[in-house]
């Protein structure tokens, strides 16, 4: 109470999730960008989304499809995503990251063991953590792919494992030989997997992509994972889906519906036209990348100090660099120079000492950020 007022103010502290999450993210809020700044840190395509989707979504709100919509998602569009799952339980979320929450929500009790890659994307230990579990980050190999004798041990009585594939940040494309052993692994356990396949498209080793679910060791306990955002170009529209056991849909869609309510009805039929028209697009927009992949990799390999593993898929590359200083000081300096990167220890302990780029930029932006980078590295070192 302020005296001499009678009124009481109240005070505020944080709920204990919000503390949990605060006291542990890795993620960084990267600064406003400068109109001098080059951003190799993007996350996002920097393509426009395939122009039959732009005009599916005028088409839609001009038929009525201004209202809501069913509580799982469109019926039509998740037939569709059924029959390219082959999993009949889908559930059509507020972007991938909406799934991801959705379902380690549903998933995890306070307590519970979570097991994920050490790096990884650090919005799922931010996820456990909210949840009141405890994140247990696996370090991989030097070649990036998992190391099987520290992923046994550390899975033992998890509740669940979480990994993308292929791998933000370091690009790791993990084979099925990789997914076997992982399935063995958890063979006669309780153990569910939760495997987010944002950049399924985006391959570069000229292989076909194995995804959890061709797996039978592995499919019946994979909750699985996707967007429109990274394959479509479609960040901004916040379209992705679940598909999975029918009781872990359930409990998920039971968290989505809480949060977020259903998804945009016209959005949902864009979507339905990306899954059915915009195959062609998809592959030359992973044709581009390959290119843009290759400039990086090419302009890269003339900056001293830095060292790196070829990408498989996605659109990043993680390289180390031999400067002694921590991965935030240097992406700080960095900018200084006119390049935006993102540190490596935003992903783990295991990425301390890197950084992540992203050719998901222009060629231009590529040639010059790289060359901003050497520069700044330079004048660091």
């Amino acid at each position: 109470m302020q005296k001499g007022t009678g009124r009481i103010v109240p005070s505020f502290r944080p709920s204990d999730a919000v503390i949990r999450v605060e006291e542990t993210s890795l993620r960084v809020q990267q600064p406003q960008s400068r109109g001098d700044l080059i951003s190799l840190a993007m996350g996002e395509p920097d393509v426009p989304t395939p122009r039959q989707v732009r005009a599916s979504l005028a088409a839609a709100v001009e038929d009525g499809y201004t209202h809501y919509a069913p509580q799982l998602g469109d019926p039509e569009l998740r037939a569709v995503l059924a029959e390219k799952t082959g999993i009949d339980d889908i559930l059509i979320t507020h972007g991938g990251s909406g799934g991801l929450s959705a379902a380690i929500l549903a998933i995890v009790n306070p307590g519970d063991k979570v097991v994920v890659p050490d790096p990884t994307y650090s919005l799922y230990a931010d996820l456990v953590h909210m949840a009141g579990g405890t994140c247990v980050h696996v370090p991989v190999g030097d070649d990036l792919h998992w190391d099987p004798e520290a992923l046994a041990d550390a899975l033992t009585d998890a509740k669940l494992f979480v990994y993308c594939n292929p791998c933000n940040p370091t690009g790791v494309v993990h084979t099925a030989k990789e997914l076997q052993v992982l399935g063995e692994l958890l063979a006669g356990t309780g153990t569910l997997v939760l495997a987010d396949e944002a950049y399924s498209d985006l391959v570069h080793t000229g292989e076909p992509f194995v995804s959890a679910l061709d797996l039978p060791v592995l499919a019946e306990r994979t909750i699985y994972c996707q967007t429109f955002s990274k394959a479509y170009a479609m960040t901004g529209w916040r379209i992705g889906y679940l598909a999975g056991p029918a009781e872990v849909i359930a409990a998920a869609a039971r968290v989505h519906n809480t949060a977020n309510n259903v998804m945009n009805s016209a959005v949902q039929r864009a979507a339905l036209t990306a899954v059915r028209e915009c195959d062609e697009d998809v592959r030359a927009m992973a044709e581009d990348y390959g290119h843009r992949r290759d400039l990086m990799l090419h302009a890269l390999a003339d900056v001293p100090g830095i060292h790196f593993a070829e990408p498989e898929g996605a659109f990043y590359v993680f390289p180390s660099y031999d400067i002694d200083l921590p991965s935030v000081q240097v992406v700080a300096a960095l900018r200084e120079h006119g390049v935006a990167v993102r540190p490596g220890s935003e992903f783990g302990a295991r990425g301390e000492g890197h950084l992540r780029l992203s050719y998901a930029a222009s060629p231009e932006s590529i040639t010059e950020g790289v060359r901003r980078l050497a520069r700044g590295l330079s004048a660091l070192s």
